[in-house]
């Protein structure tokens, strides 16, 4: 009796699990065959909203019914919560394990003791970046690793070129981005710009300033020095006060 017991309880178990599987089946299916572009799904799963599944293509979030026949493209709030669904869970899937960036590859600007710490993607001629640099001026115990990343225009590379084989890089770095002063022609070994651009395309990173913090939460756009001490302190576990 116990034996027929175990197998009807699996058993009960295994038919939600086999609708939900024919239920993402189904909207694969119908979303591929009514919108190409969505041939490739990565992921399909139920939200908290009864009825409503996630379809997810990269790291680009979609929501339908249960059989394909509507397509939403927005974000899900939790009201109750007063949570952004959408925004956490593109959180976690652009999340960036800080202990893998290859940090050989950055050169390091420190201010005061540099206990807290913040990666930052920057192309010398994003104009976001230089107005994100001077902000940062503001912020202090810190430490930056930047990893140059020419995406923007042609001369990009040019430029980080000789700001990665100046011989003090981050007085380069700063004499361009916050007071605009030309860095010099200078040529060495540029192989680790070659792997930030690949590391970027394999994380997919298409703007800069892109910010990485050790908790593993990235940041795209410039935000303000209040806002970077707010995610340093998210990320080392502390508690902000505002104003």
């Amino acid at each position: 009796m116990k034996l027929i017991s175990t197998l009807l309880a699996a058993a009960t178990l295994a038919v939600p699990c086999l609708t939900a599987t024919a239920q993402e089946s189904d909207i694969r299916k119908a979303l591929a065959e009514r919108i190409p572009q969505m041939d490739k799904i990565d992921e399909v799963r139920p939200t908290p909203m009864k009825g409503l599944y996630e379809v997810r293509i990269g790291t680009d979030l979609f929501y339908t019914d249960a059989k394909g026949n509507y397509v939403i493209q927005g974000e899900l709030i939790d009201t109750k919560a007063r949570r952004n669904l959408t925004e956490d869970r593109i959180a976690k899937l652009t999340a960036v394990d800080f202990s893998a960036l290859p940090l050989k590859d950055a050169f390091t600007i420190v201010r005061g003791d540099g206990k807290r710490k913040v990666a930052v993607f920057e192309d010398p001629n994003c104009g976001y970046c230089k107005r994100f640099e001077r902000d940062l001026q503001n912020v202090d115990n810190v430490t930056v690793y930047l990893f140059l990343y020419p995406i923007l225009s042609p001369d990009s590379a040019e430029k980080s070129r000789n700001i990665w084989c100046a011989k003090d890089r981050t007085a380069a770095w700063q004499d361009y981005m916050v007071r605009d002063k030309a860095p010099a022609t200078a040529s060495c070994d540029t192989s680790a710009l070659q792997r930030n651009l690949a590391f970027g395309r394999k994380h997919k990173i298409t703007g800069t300033p892109t910010l990485i913090f050790t908790n593993g939460t990235r940041v795209p756009g410039a935000i303000g020095a209040q806002e970077v001490e707010k995610r340093l302190a998210e990320a080392s576990g502390e508690t902000t006060t505002t104003n």
